[in-house]
């Protein structure tokens, strides 16, 4: 008989055309292949520093998320009542227009009644521009309900976090410590990084209280009881101290841990470090016993420096730390009980670490020079790393937890050492270095300074003339006064109560606040569509940009069409989250390798026409005309200071091409296109470590634009602007806190990481309540969007609440049974499953599988829109009653991260199969109609 003879090798395209992926936030590079001028499939491009050519089941898919159903075609304005879903489609002037209508006049008399908020994109450089070319002090993404915990903590303690700042030494590490990472972020990197570990036989230890994905094929799996990985870090540093297994020279010659500590409790200074004229700081010298300043030349710090001046004694900073950590407080004997970690447990862990770090310690034959002059021979590397995520930054203790492992990694010399965790330009930079924040709005001016930035001290805290905040948000305020990337989950619940003023407009971006980004999504949805006495929307205007027929789109007045990611330009910058490697500076951009088949516009081009449209300063010539005529223009004509642009990577030098610093050239995209997307400048071998602290690599990080001179500095153990905000709490410095608040900023607000149990556990009886409830960003999904991708749905079609073995056991569970979970704030009904890898007071879901019915052009009988459920329903902004008539806000006090894994449950089993999960939500109108049952296209012959 014979067999058939298929082509083994047929033609995928004619063309291939080179990108960055969407797919999730890894911006990985990618080939796309085009057929008849039809994208017909996608793989990883090899040459990409960030992927390497690895793709995953994400970026894969990317064909289907455009050619998705779901699409938005043209503008909308709405007909219905907000939620109804009900358009009619209007031109883009007629769009423009009307945006420009309701926009103008505020700007000419009240610019703070806009609310300019973005979620996930990946231009807040950008936006952050144009909304303070506007004069709104209320700008900010997404970062305040996912990670600002992890970014803040990192920046005030060590210049740097993880993820986008940073990333193990994937290369030389010995032992590596995963820190509350779900499989959605970084993914690509962190595989192929584990591979490499996983080939030269390295341990992973995962500590997370669920076992998936990165933990799953760890080699140590630690089930931690949620919100206790703080607790749980101090007490391996509790045993590393007692060991005396930490790096005292690096120590002294690299941190605060020498610097000297005003110990007189009468004193104005009390807990601050000794400064000398030039606000230097201070250390004892131990070539001459006597106070030197830091940066010295040929300065050796002591860590046992101690000096009486004025009458008031100084002590190091180390003889705080050794005093507090050394206590049994920390000791892994008193911490087991509350983290499920045993005692012995925790010892060994230490012990391995410690093993590692100091018998297994690396050396690089590289001289390089430090800041104080000093020639070293050597580089000396710690190799151990870690990477730590939202899992431990989503509580309302994690600042303290996050600075707790940072604390951890420089104890141990492991940070920019070779083995250990690495900076990737343009980071490192200190708190210093970045911007302070501002709020001071002037009718029909631009605001004075950045939206965002790092407060010192109470003096930056932002208030309006007459004591209320000057945000909507409250960001920076004494409720959470180190908001470096707002308070994005409180925005509708703030303008909705009018506290602390009415807004006219809220313009977001990519953000699904009607659904899965909000807290309390049933409530999210009423504020929206709610209305006064005279029938009025109580949030008078709502604008709303998308690619995609989501759940908020619902809610808006006015919908701008945005693009997919095949069909833009983006630009991935050094001025915002690049995709730098540790041995060099990178960006990369996206551009339109096909043309949109609908009447939809980029939406960074549309702020760029509505921009002129208002005459916003930096965006119109001094006779009014148009600036730019596009984002593309943008990208490639703005200059952020002189020779510093959105892009590093083929400017114009005084002799010719160059990078980094130079003139705008027009030919700049079609460089960047002809190279595969990316730009890549590397770091010289002398500067290859030590970046803080190594003038190598200061000094080519001014040459490169990445700051105009160099910057080198201290990590801050102590971090002295929490100090700050204390002795204003203890009520020795102006202005001060609310009577309420003194408390809370004592306890939370220590210069020192601290563990203190998470807020709803101080709110919700945890009797009543006594299971933690968490949510986990899938591998195939990135955040809502991957739900209405044709071929990531066969993967994550619903999500069932797993719950641990003993617990199914108790409730006398079986397989394909529904359960009861309430909160204090409301209930759900939902199917579930059981998992044996799964911390015994614990129970979670996948995050955002769920659908309201009429979105993403679902059909409504579809599984993510009956038997997928979200747990915000069970959350709240705010924590519940505690008796004091006070409604505090369920978040970090210092950051303001939204805390959403500080839930608590309870759970019961149901009678019978519901059939639907609960509570089901009114269908809304689709303005796209619904998907076909498959989605197809036929590329070529």
């Amino acid at each position: 008989m014979r067999q058939p003879d298929p082509d083994r090798s047929p033609k995928v395209s004619d063309e291939v055309r080179k990108t960055t992926c969407y797919m999730c936030a890894c911006r990985c590079g990618i080939d796309v292949h085009l057929k008849n001028g039809k994208v017909a499939y996608i793989e990883g491009n090899r040459d990409h520093p960030v992927n390497r050519g690895v793709l995953c089941a994400k970026g894969a898919s990317g064909i289907m998320q455009h050619l998705s159903p779901a699409r938005l075609r043209a503008p909308l304005k709405r007909t219905g009542p907000r939620g109804s879903g009900e358009f009619e489609e209007i031109s883009w002037d007629e769009a423009l227009e009307l945006a420009v209508s309701w926009m103008k006049p505020i700007r000419e008399s009240a610019p703070e009644k806009l609310a300019f908020f973005t979620g996930r994109d990946q231009s807040q450089s950008f936006t952050s521009y144009w909304a303070q070319a506007f004069g709104t002090p209320n700008y900010a993404a997404h970062g305040g309900f996912c990670s600002v915990n992890m970014a803040a903590a990192g920046i005030y303690t060590m210049g740097g976090a993880f993820w986008e700042f940073g990333q193990p030494d994937w290369e030389r590490t010995k032992l590596f410590l995963l820190f509350g990472v779900a499989e959605d972020h970084d993914s690509n990197p962190l595989k192929m990084g584990l591979g490499r570990l996983k080939e030269r036989g390295v341990k992973t230890i995962g500590v997370n209280p669920i076992r998936t994905g990165y933990n799953a094929v760890a080699d140590e799996w630690v089930g931690i009881t949620p919100g206790t990985d703080g607790l749980f870090i101090l007490a391996l540093v509790h045993c590393l101290l007692e060991a005396g297994k930490i790096d005292l020279d690096y120590l002294a010659r690299w941190t605060n841990a020498p610097a000297l500590v005003d110990e007189d409790p009468k004193s104005d200074r009390y807990g601050l470090l000794l400064r000398d004229d030039e606000d230097r700081l201070l250390v004892i010298d131990r070539r001459t016993g006597r106070p030197a300043p830091y940066d010295g030349a040929g300065v050796k710090p002591d860590l046992r420096g101690k000096v009486r001046r004025a009458g008031i004694t100084h002590r190091s900073v180390f003889q705080l730390i050794a005093g507090r950590y050394l206590s049994k407080d920390f000791a892994p004997e008193a911490v087991e009980g509350r983290t499920g970690v045993p005692a012995a447990r925790i010892r060994r862990i230490a012990a391995e670490l410690a093993h590692v770090a100091f018998d297994q310690a690396i050396e690089i034959d590289q001289p390089w020079t430090d800041f104080r002059g000093e020639r070293h021979e050597k580089m000396i590397g710690r190799p151990v790393s870690v990477h730590a995520m939202r899992g431990i930054s989503a509580h309302s203790n994690g600042f303290q937890t996050c600075r707790a492992l940072h604390f951890l990694q420089i104890l141990l010399g492991s940070v920019e050492t070779p083995g250990g965790f690495r900076f990737k330009p343009p980071y490192p930079k200190s708190a210093e270095a970045h911007p302070k924040p501002c709020a001071d709005p002037h009718p029909g001016q631009p605001l004075d300074g950045p939206h965002l930035g790092f407060v010192h001290g109470p003096e930056d805290l932002l208030y309006r003339d007459d004591g209320t905040p000057a945000r909507i948000d409250k960001a920076f305020t004494w409720e959470n006064p180190m908001s470096a990337h707002g308070l994005m989950h409180m925005v509708i619940s703030n303008a909705h109560a009018g506290d602390p003023y009415r807004i006219d407009t809220l313009f977001l971006y990519m953000a699904n606040m009607a659904w899965n980004s909000s807290m309390g999504t049933g409530r999210a949805m009423e504020m929206l569509s709610d209305t006064d006495e005279d029938g009025e929307y109580v949030i008078p205007k709502i604008i709303y940009s998308d690619a995609y027929s989501s759940e908020m789109v619902a809610y808006a007045d006015l919908v701008l069409p945005d693009t997919t990611y095949l069909e833009r330009h983006d630009c991935i910058s050094l001025l915002d989250r690049p995709i730098s490697e540790p041995d060099a500076a990178a960006d990369a951009i996206r551009w339109p390798v096909v043309e949109p088949d609908r009447d939809v516009r980029g939406f960074q081009s549309v702020l760029v026409d509505l921009a002129a449209r208002l005459g916003l300063p930096g965006f119109v010539e001094e006779d009014g005309t148009p600036r730019y005529a596009d984002y593309a223009d943008y990208m490639i004509r703005h200059e952020r200071r002189p020779g510093v642009g959105p892009l590093a990577g083929w400017r114009v030098g005084e002799t010719g091409m160059t990078h980094g610093r130079g003139a705008p050239n027009e030919a700049q995209l079609d460089s960047y296109i002809a190279n595969g997307g990316f730009w890549m400048g590397h770091v010289p071998a002398e500067g290859a470590f030590y970046k803080p602290w190594n003038m190598a690599y200061q000094d080519w990080a001014v040459e490169t634009g990445l700051t105009d001179a160099p910057r080198p500095y201290l990590f801050d153990l102590f971090c002295e602007p929490l100090r700050r905000f204390q002795l204003a709490a203890e009520g020795r410095t102006e202005p001060q806190p609310p009577d309420h608040l003194r408390e809370r900023i004592k306890l939370t607000l220590d210069p020192l990481p601290i563990w203190y149990p998470p807020m709803e556990d101080g709110h919700a009886d945890p009797v009543e309540y006594p299971l933690h409830a968490l949510t986990q960003r899938p591998p195939a999904m990135y955040h809502s969007w991957g739900g209405q991708n044709a071929w990531l749905r066969q993967i994550h079609g619903s999500n069932p609440l797993y719950l641990p073995s003993h617990l199914w056991q108790a409730h006398g569970f079986s397989e394909g049974d529904w359960a009861r979970v309430s909160s204090a704030h409301g209930e759900i009904v939902v199917p579930v499953a059981e998992m044996a890898a799964l911390n015994d007071n614990t129970v979670w879901t996948w995050n955002a599988i769920g659908k309201r019915k009429g979105a993403w052009a679902l059909d409504d009988k579809a599984p993510e829109a009956t038997k997928g459920f979200l747990l915000n329903h069970l959350i709240h902004e705010l924590l519940p009653e505690k008796g004091d008539g006070l409604r505090w806000s369920n978040s970090d006090p210092v950051t303001g991260q939204a805390a959403w894994f500080d839930l608590r449950v309870r759970i019961e089993r149901v009678d019978r199969d519901p059939g639907e999960s609960y509570p089901v939500t009114e269908p809304q109108a689709s303005p796209v109609g619904r998907g076909p049952k498959t989605v197809a296209q036929k590329v070529g012959e």
